[in-house]
């Protein structure tokens, strides 16, 4: 794994020689390798914590770490999205490793997806689209959209249902950029801010930005949880009204 890692930097490194400046941010082949090797850790963490899941007890250091995780998340997509936000916690789960161990990568290399803005407008892409698929499904193409149009106006008032819904479609399509640059911000200023406190400790020869590191550590964690929060928040919005009452029982419960 470390060599996949030592690749991609090397890859990077060479991106930038060919631009002939400082190129902050791996070309496509670089930031496959870093994928692949974040991918890897993933699954190799959830394999080695199946192993521990046939015991009463769970003794296995990943096993207890990733049943944690994973009361957080249901806990997180039940309290938002309601009873049926279960069925919502695999993908839940997945953008949240991903994004986690992508921007703990960043601590520790010249970059990572997460610090790409590419790689983070395709994340929320296909977290938008699944949103808009599961109110497809929830309610119905027709459903879905409708609600787009606001409530149901009469009278003079009919003419702001058109403008009304180019607003909310405008708005449904800004979600992408939301979360998107909020994450490609946070992890790629990190890095410049310990690039520029590593400059100015330079002549001493003290790396002032590995003061930042708790820091960052923390914003790891942060924009991991706030994308797949914002991610339930936006399903809870197209999923409510079809599953109204099982969430006012969960809610009640």
């Amino acid at each position: 794994m470390g060599d996949l890692l030592h690749l991609g930097t090397t890859l990077l490194a060479e991106g930038g020689a060919e631009h002939g400046a400082a190129h902050h941010g791996a070309n496509f082949v670089g930031l496959m390798v870093y994928l692949v090797a974040i991918i890897g850790v993933v699954v190799y963490l959830l394999a080695d914590a199946k192993k521990g899941l046939n015991n009463r007890y769970f003794t296995r250091w990943t096993t207890q770490r990733l049943e944690q995780l994973y009361l957080f998340v249901e806990n997180m997509a039940v309290g938002i999205i309601g009873a049926h936000g279960r069925k919502y916690i695999p993908m839940v789960m997945t953008l949240w490793l991903l994004i986690f161990f992508g921007n703990l990568t960043a601590l520790f290399f010249a970059t990572s997806p997460t610090a790409d803005l590419s790689f983070n407008l395709g994340l929320a892409l296909i977290a938008v689209f699944y949103v808009q698929w599961e109110g497809m499904r929830a309610n119905g193409v027709g459903g879905h959209f409708k609600h787009f149009a606001g409530p149901k106006l009469s009278g003079a008032l009919m003419i702001l249902t058109p403008m009304i819904f180019i607003i909310e479609l405008v708005s449904e399509m800004m979600k992408n950029l939301s979360l998107s640059l909020r994450l490609y911000g946070n992890i790629d200023g990190g890095h410049k801010a310990a690039e520029a406190m590593n400059e100015l400790g330079k002549s001493a020869y003290v790396p002032f930005g590995a003061f930042l590191m708790p820091l960052k550590l923390m914003t790891c964690v942060v924009q991991a949880l706030i994308f797949t929060l914002l991610f339930c928040v936006y399903l809870s919005l197209v999923t409510h009204a079809d599953h109204g009452d099982a969430h006012g029982e969960a809610h009640a419960h």
